[in-house]
C-alpha cells in the first residue's frame, strides 16, 4: 500500500462517524415500521421490489 492510499486519521474519523450515522437512522427506521429491516439480497431485493412491485430478477428480463 503506497503512503497514497493509506488511511488517514481524519479519513478514519469521518469513517467511524458515516457508521454511527447510519446505525442510528436503522434503529430509527426499524423502530417506526415495528420490525428489523432486511439485510444483504434480501434488503436489494424488497428495495427492488418496493419501487414497481416487480422483483430485480423480472427487470432485467
Amino acid at each position: 500500500m503506497t503512503d497514497k492510499q493509506k488511511p488517514t486519521a481524519k479519513g478514519n474519523e469521518a469513517s467511524r462517524h458515516l457508521k454511527a450515522e447510519a446505525k442510528g437512522e436503522e434503529r430509527k427506521v426499524e423502530a417506526k415500521t415495528g420490525r428489523p429491516l432486511k439485510k444483504g439480497a434480501a434488503r436489494v431485493d424488497e428495495r427492488a421490489r418496493s419501487s414497481d412491485g416487480r422483483s430485480a430478477g423480472a427487470k432485467q428480463k
